[in-house]
């Protein structure tokens, strides 16, 4: 009985990343013993946010058979924008509104390329990260773009505890909204179904263009909320590209989305995101040489394209198994 259970264990994901991120913490912990320091925890859960809602937006995408690789630079140019009108002493609530809506309309235009124009969302999406990011650096000149607005700052730099930002807090509430949807909704489950199947789907009455419509908005939104946030944090405006878009990518998939669609929920992916963030944190801890980060985020991105399509594997010889069961029972 109790083998049984344990064997159930090994197999469950999502026990399995609990278990890999405990081991991370405990290696780093004994590579630096100021690791789990409260103050290194603030910076771990505050950088975790930004990559997090991306990673939201992403994810969406993904289970319904989706992908947006300009997310990361819809943060810059957002964080960038809004630092604009703050700068120009536009009350900071209206700023937030404008810099949204903003995002929404980058989710517009990835639309209309993709169901308009039958582009595919990863050619899109690339093309519209060299837009945003290269017209980020000609309006600012390649300079930060700095502002002062306490009540804006006060989004960042709360937290709760001395150790929990809100900018966590936002991410965990989002993070629970989008697990309850897919679960709960009408819309969650025509998502998966639209990443599982399409031709099924349609067959089914769904139109795949529209839910994809609304995903490309939303992911827009998260990644403008990302920037949003990011210029309250670190007071500015930066048109330097931050690296968190394939961070976002690799946390959705190590926390089991599927990079072809259809399978996975939002309490993997931030499994995968803690689990991520300790790691790529822990790099730092240790004193490894950036070159070397990128090269480990790089291998970690691989190594869990490869789980995902082990899963994705296994998850069509089972279909493959019942689909034959059924029609041995029938004969």
């Amino acid at each position: 009985m109790r083998k049984a259970i344990f064997n159930r264990l090994l197999h469950n994901k999502v026990v399995l990343l609990v278990v890999i991120w405990i081991a991370v913490v405990v290696f780093f912990s004994i590579m630096n013993q100021y690791y789990l320091r409260p103050q290194n925890i603030l910076i771990l859960l505050k950088s975790s946010s930004f990559t997090g809602l991306l990673g939201l937006g992403v994810g969406m995408l993904l289970i319904s058979g989706q992908v947006d690789l300009s997310t990361a630079s819809v943060t810059v140019f957002s964080a960038v924008f809004i630092s604009f009108l703050l700068s120009w002493e536009i009350a900071w609530p209206l700023a937030v509104l404008i810099t949204l809506a903003f995002g929404v309309l980058t989710g517009v235009i990835v639309t209309v390329l993709v169901n308009v124009f039958q582009m595919t969302s990863f050619i899109a999406t690339i093309g519209m990260m060299s837009v945003w990011s290269g017209l980020a650096l000609v309006i600012t000149r390649g300079n930060p773009i700095r502002y002062v607005n306490d009540s804006f700052l006060l989004i960042g730099s709360t937290t709760f505890f001395d150790l929990i930002p809100l900018l966590f807090v936002i991410l965990f509430i989002l993070v629970v909204f989008y697990g309850l949807l897919l679960s709960h909704t009408k819309f969650g489950r025509r998502m998966y179904m639209c990443g599982g199947n399409r031709n099924a789907a349609r067959l089914a009455g769904i139109n795949p263009k529209k839910i994809h419509a609304i995903l490309f908005m939303n992911c827009g939104l998260l990644s403008s909320l990302s920037g949003v946030l990011y210029a309250s944090n670190f007071r500015r405006g930066d048109p330097v590209a931050i690296a968190i878009g394939l961070d976002a990518i690799t946390a959705a998939v190590l926390g089991g989305i599927s990079f072809t669609g259809g399978t996975g929920g939002t309490g993997g992916f931030f499994i995968g995101l803690m689990l991520l963030s300790f790691f790529n944190n822990g790099l730092t801890a240790i004193g490894l040489s950036s070159f070397w980060q990128v090269f480990a985020r790089g291998a970690l991105l691989i190594l869990a394209l490869l789980l995902d399509f082990f899963r994705e594997n296994q998850r069509q010889k089972m279909l493959i198994i019942g689909a034959a069961e059924v029609a041995a029972s029938k004969v």
